[in-house]
């Protein structure tokens, strides 16, 4: 779409735009994605082969010792670590979101955008809602395997709570990538800065094993450690316990960084040359 296709009034790219037209942007956008994803199928990999892969693993390898741990064996450890990996999956879209924006941005394909008359935070918007729905599918994905490994749900409810909980997490977590995405010189810089901010938090969580064993000062830092407070949340929702501190502690965190990292990610990628 070139400006000579465009009335002078819409060639305008900083012109005023209304919230109908950024929904229209939006859904454009994300009708886009989809149809991308559907042009290349392989980069569903990571929503299908995640959750299998992670199952699989730390139910077969880890779930006889840490079950016992629980007072049980690895039926025991499968009822704890289902709901952590739940955790997990908002943590995981987040970092591809912030390597794809970033890619984008090399090929060329957010230049285009940036020089059409459309609203900047669609671009954003519509990144974030695909991938949340490539998050739901692997949420699926994972439950599915979950179940041919012995998990057994218990609440229902609790189980739909911990899935919006998780996508509410992830979605606050997508700003903060996207905006690593656009000040990053290539993917690379992303996957290894995410690496260094995410693997000190998913370790140091509650997501794998309890952390009663863990030094004082280590649990202490999980006590708000986002992701230990969602796989606690998740656990309480979906198995029955506490959920109240956790809760809070998983609200804070995801609207404090939506609030704090959302605007930041528009400014960048508005005035990124």
């Amino acid at each position: 779409m070139s400006s000579a296709t465009l009335s002078p009034a819409a060639a305008k790219t900083d012109a005023p735009i209304t919230p109908r037209a950024h929904l229209r942007h939006t859904g454009a956008l994300i009708r886009r994605n989809l149809l991308w994803i559907r042009q290349d199928p392989e980069s569903m990999f990571d929503a299908i082969l995640f959750p299998v892969i992670f199952t699989l693993l730390f139910v077969y390898v880890f779930g006889g010792s840490i079950g016992k741990s629980l007072g049980g064996g690895q039926d025991q450890y499968v009822q704890y670590v289902v709901p952590g990996l739940m955790a997990m999956m908002g943590m995981n879209m987040a970092q591809g979101v912030g390597t794809g924006f970033n890619q984008d941005f090399n090929s060329g394909v957010m230049d285009r955008f940036r020089s059409l008359p459309i609203g900047r935070g669609s671009v954003l918007f519509a990144k974030i809602a695909v991938e949340l729905m490539r998050m739901l599918f692997a949420t699926v994905v994972l439950m599915v395997v979950a179940l041919l490994v012995g998990y057994d749900i218990r609440h229902w409810s609790g189980l739909l709570a911990s899935v919006g909980l998780s996508v509410l997490f992830g979605s606050a977590l997508m700003w903060v990538f996207l905006t690593l995405g656009v000040v990053m010189k290539n993917a690379q810089s992303v996957q290894a800065m995410g690496f260094l901010v995410l693997m000190p938090l998913q370790f140091g969580s509650s997501i794998f094993a309890p952390t009663a064993s863990m030094p004082g000062w280590l649990q202490s830092f999980t006590d708000y450690n986002p992701l230990s407070a969602l796989a606690d949340t998740a656990r309480g929702l979906m198995e029955g316990g506490p959920v109240a501190h956790s809760l809070w502690v998983t609200l804070i965190w995801s609207v404090a960084l939506t609030a704090v990292m959302a605007p930041v990610a528009i400014h960048k990628f508005r005035t990124k040359s």
